[in-house]
């Protein structure tokens, strides 16, 4: 025989907290293990081995400082050093640099590559950033090389082969461009401070406020600071769309089996 049931159940007393539940912060590298990438180590330190000789060759072979006023070089410089500090990351298992600055290096060696080969290389003036007046030749042709298409290109490939997709943002597109109006500053300030008719006084044709004036010179960095945006925005959205080549499968350690039924 059971005991009737009551019509009325008393509501049980709460139980009360002892302590407030904190949050749990958890590094990624408990979750996922670092992993050594010895190969795109190595790879990035003969990039930055091939940037450096092309700068150490002009410096050797031209005057300093008016290499050093050379946008290619100063881009080249940059690369080094980020591609440097990238190869000891994947070497050491270490986060990769911020895509701020990884971008920015990426970028500035593009638009190396593209001004020389559209604008400067057949151009009735010879370009170079060691000497005007002549063709680059010999060392010199070498270390022009250097500069606007082996580092270039060797950067673009380490971008599309050694590094993760979906990393730059489109509101860093914005900030890239702050390097480019300053040296454009830069460009017009130094020319103030040589003589006219010197040459050299601007280093880049399109910039030469002496040969077409400063409403064209200044219409010309227009023209080539929207591309500039243009190949920043590119780069965004190629960088979102292109596959992952750093892909791995990680063990786990057990293997999931289709579901019964």
């Amino acid at each position: 025989m059971t005991a009737p049931i009551p019509g009325d159940i008393p509501d049980l007393p709460a139980i009360p907290r002892t302590h407030a539940l904190l949050p749990s912060f958890v590094p990624a590298s408990a979750v996922v293990p670092p992993v050594r990438r010895p190969l795109a180590a190595c790879l990035r330190l003969l990039l930055a081995g091939a940037a450096a000789a092309g700068v150490a060759l002009a410096l050797l072979l031209g005057s300093p400082l008016r290499v050093l006023s050379n946008f290619s070089v100063q881009s080249n410089i940059l690369l080094a050093l980020v591609t440097l500090l990238s190869a000891r990351r994947a070497w050491t298992a270490r986060r990769p640099l911020p895509s701020a600055l990884t971008g920015a290096a990426l970028l500035y060696a593009m638009i190396t590559g593209l001004v020389y080969h559209l604008l400067l290389a057949d151009t009735a003036t010879p370009f170079s950033v060691t000497h005007t007046g002549t063709a680059p030749s010999g060392w010199h042709a070498v270390a022009n090389h250097l500069l606007h298409t082996v580092t270039p290109a060797a950067a673009v490939l380490d971008w599309l082969l050694l590094t993760s997709p979906d990393r730059l943002r489109l509101r860093q597109a914005a900030t890239w461009m702050v390097y480019p109006l300053a040296y454009l500053l830069f460009s017009l300030a130094r020319a103030q401070l040589i003589l006219p008719g010197t040459p050299g006084r601007y280093l880049y044709p399109f910039l030469d406020v002496e040969a077409h004036g400063y409403k064209d010179a200044l219409a010309n960095c227009l023209l080539l600071g929207l591309s500039f945006y243009a190949l920043a925005v590119l780069l965004v959205a190629l960088d979102h769309t292109r596959p992952n080549p750093t892909r791995h499968r990680t063990k786990t350690g057990f293997r999931l089996q289709p579901p019964v039924g």
